[in-house]
């Protein structure tokens, strides 16, 4: 199996502070792939470094073999966790807007499917500004899985849901990942790393503190639960 991501001897440096610190990893083609740590580990930094929001200090960061260039945009699809909409405009001119962006042939009709699943087929013509702070995450998780992208990387997909809605996404994105997607998950909820993810690199202060398949991590740490091995880690409950 090829590897989709590749991060090689990758530092980064803010000031006079180290935040990576000769960091490598794989992501594998076609895997779900759990990118985990507490606040101030190292993730943000690490996704905004690989898509070429950051410079690194030093190492290497690629897609696909190569170094992220905006032109292959429509092959990866991005939620941050500081969400961005156009909040003055309808939902639904919204989503076809950056359905056009992406080539899809009726990015309106998807759309409409889409908020369907969602249950907010009757918040279509609303404006994003006036839908809550979780609806509107329903709707940028859309913008970022239309067209299905090769790559998805998720942060945070599900923070703030309750365990119904946070089941609804959860099987979206496992639907994306059916169709093909290669996806990378930064989540603090580890029922879903338990649940979706082959492989998970833990991070602390910048360094890989375990990395392997789910199951090899829990045989590391004497068979513990991914939240028990949190704890032991990184010296705090995982909220």
């Amino acid at each position: 199996m090829s590897n989709i991501v590749e991060v090689k001897n990758f530092q980064m440096i803010f000031g006079n502070k180290e935040v990576i610190k000769e960091l490598s990893f794989t992501v594998k083609q076609g895997e779900i792939f759990g990118l985990l740590g507490s606040n101030g580990s190292g993730k943000t930094t690490t996704i905004r470094a690989l898509l070429g929001l950051y410079q690194p200090t030093a190492g290497e960061l690629l897609i696909n073999g190569q170094k992220f260039v905006p032109s292959e945009k429509t092959a990866v699809g991005y939620l941050p966790e500081e969400r961005g909409l156009y909040m003055k405009e309808t939902v639904i001119d919204v989503m076809t807007y950056f359905g056009h962006l992406k080539g899809l042939k009726n990015p309106k009709e998807w759309s409409l499917k889409y908020l369907n699943r969602v249950d907010l087929q009757d918040s279509a013509t609303k404006q994003v500004g006036k839908l809550s702070s979780g609806m509107q995450q329903k709707v940028q998780l859309g913008l970022t899985i239309m067209g299905n992208p090769k790559l998805l990387i998720l942060d945070e997909p599900t923070k703030g849901f309750d365990p119904v809605n946070r089941k609804l996404l959860m099987d979206i994105i496992a639907e994306s990942h059916d169709k093909g997607s290669t996806i990378i998950m930064i989540t603090h909820y580890m029922e879903e790393v338990e649940r979706l993810c082959d492989r998970a690199i833990l991070l602390k202060d910048g360094v890989a503190r375990a990395y392997g398949k789910i199951t090899d991590i829990k045989k590391e740490f004497g068979g513990k639960s991914l939240d028990e091995i949190f704890v032991s880690v990184y010296g705090e409950k995982n909220d």
